[in-house]
């Protein structure tokens, strides 16, 4: 075909009956130019142009198959809710709900209360606020506080986590003045005691969620900062980050911060809790009453289906043993190896694969050195993009040359799909393999198109 040969952008739309037809041609006719200009054939336009309008259609937000042993993985919107709490967001969703409405006295409510009794006690705390991430509820939590006055943090925890974000910009954007105490590894409460006077508004601890400092270290106890705080008449605020509701070794939990003298701790919905993303502020009532009021709480406020997944949630770990069979993080967490082996077995089998001893991961900045025992069934590397690029998208880690398919972060309901899925891409590459003027790739060589996630 030559260039004159191609339709109008007009012709080519009158094709198909459909609102979007036009800019669909559009980029169809663009990539024909190209295809034509290097010397390749175009194809059928008319399949083209279809292929194209599903595509402009398709959801962008796509349900994943996480294969890759993280099992709070950011990047694939870290903890999956449980059946619980999607019910409760359907429930939520699908009419007008009694969001700000207290139905008892017919006049308008907080939406606060539809999870403070629950967060209270789990947590033991006084009184509590739900915004829409940890960084906005520490941020929140020190412009209420600490607006305009010094807050005191440890070298060692002015940490960055995903995406840039940084602990000192969000103290700069609070409003509050940054004051640097100890060193890197090493920091006391003399230090914090020292630092502390009149400009002080608050003292600030955060977890090293997403990192460790081993070696010549030292860090105050909860209490021993609780203790500088009161004498000086200033908060401590205890920043979590990812937060537990359960006993979790190396993973605090805002009941012991709040036991221990914290007087306000921040952490996540959506990493270890396993809800939805969500900033979950507990402690005294005077200091949330002062957060709630403040007037950049309405900017981060949570929305109606937060708060329905999150109430969800919540009431799973009323009854704890409840928790650890329906939260899906915690299930994954506590599983035998012993089984996520026989569903690699499962998934071997199927798919003519090997079993592969593993490691996973907690992910989502909590628990960095923490190894749980896995096992992955491995196939061929060249699968990585394919199954990626299927439906439903499988993501894996590649490693040592094969594409390993990690099993505790798969679900018993989900190994079929898998199996399904390595078969479809093994189809794809076979047919792409046969195209013309495209080789089929040699045994344990990958097309250059293919840029799979590395370990």
């Amino acid at each position: 075909m030559r260039l004159r040969d191609l339709p109008s952008v007009d012709e080519l739309a009158r094709t198909v009956d459909d609102p979007l037809a036009v800019d669909a041609a559009r980029a169809v006719l663009a990539r024909a130019r190209e295809a034509i200009g290097a010397g390749g054939d175009p194809g059928d336009l008319e399949a083209l142009l279809r292929a194209e309008l599903r595509a402009a259609r398709a959801p962008r937000l796509r349900r994943v198959l996480n294969a890759t042993g993280i099992l709070v993985h950011t990047n694939l919107g870290r903890a999956p809710l449980a059946e619980h709490a999607l019910e409760r967001v359907v429930e939520a969703a699908r009419g007008y709900s009694n969001l700000e409405y207290d139905l008892a006295d017919g006049r308008r409510g907080s939406r606060q209360d539809h999870v403070a009794a629950a967060l209270r006690r789990l947590t033991g705390a006084e009184a509590a606020l739900v915004v829409n991430n940890n960084a906005a509820a520490v941020l929140l939590a020190l412009a209420a506080l600490a607006e305009g006055r010094e807050v005191i943090v440890s070298r060692g925890e002015l940490i960055e986590i995903g995406d840039g974000f940084r602990i000192p910009d969000v103290l700069t954007r609070s409003g509050a003045r940054l004051r640097e105490v100890g060193t890197t590894n090493r920091t006391r409460a003399a230090d914090y005691e020292r630092a502390a006077g009149p400009e002080t508004g608050a003292l600030l601890r955060v977890h090293q969620s997403n990192f460790r400092v081993v070696g010549f270290t030292e860090q105050p106890t909860v209490a021993e900062l609780a203790e500088v705080a009161r004498r000086h008449g200033v908060p401590l605020v205890d920043d979590l980050g990812s937060g537990v509701l359960v006993a979790l070794e190396g993973e605090p939990s805002a009941r012991d911060s709040l036991a221990a003298g914290a007087e306000l701790v921040c952490f996540s919905g959506d990493k270890l809790l396993g809800g939805p993303q969500a900033g979950i502020v507990v402690g005294r009532a005077e200091l949330v009453e002062r957060l709630r009021r403040h007037p950049l709480q309405r900017a981060v406020r949570a929305d109606k289906l937060t708060l329905a997944a999150l109430e969800g949630t919540l009431a799973l770990y009323l009854d704890p043993a409840r928790a650890g069979r329906e939260v899906p993080v915690l299930r994954m967490l506590g599983e035998p190896a012993g089984s996520v082996r026989a569903r690699a077995a499962g998934l071997a089998a199927a798919v003519g694969g090997e079993v592969e001893e593993t490691v996973a991961r907690v992910g989502g900045g909590a628990l960095p050195l923490a190894e749980i025992a896995s096992y992955a069934c491995a196939v061929e590397e060249e699968l990585a993009a394919p199954l990626r690029e299927g439906e439903p998208p499988v993501v894996g880690i590649v490693r040592d040359g094969r594409l390993l398919l990690d099993c505790r972060t798969l679900g018993d309901d989900e190994v079929e799909e898998v199996a399904a899925a390595v078969a479809s891409a093994r189809e794809a590459r076979a047919t792409a393999g046969a195209e013309p003027g495209r080789p089929a790739a040699a045994p344990g060589e990958a097309h250059p198109t293919s840029s799979p996630l590395r370990s």
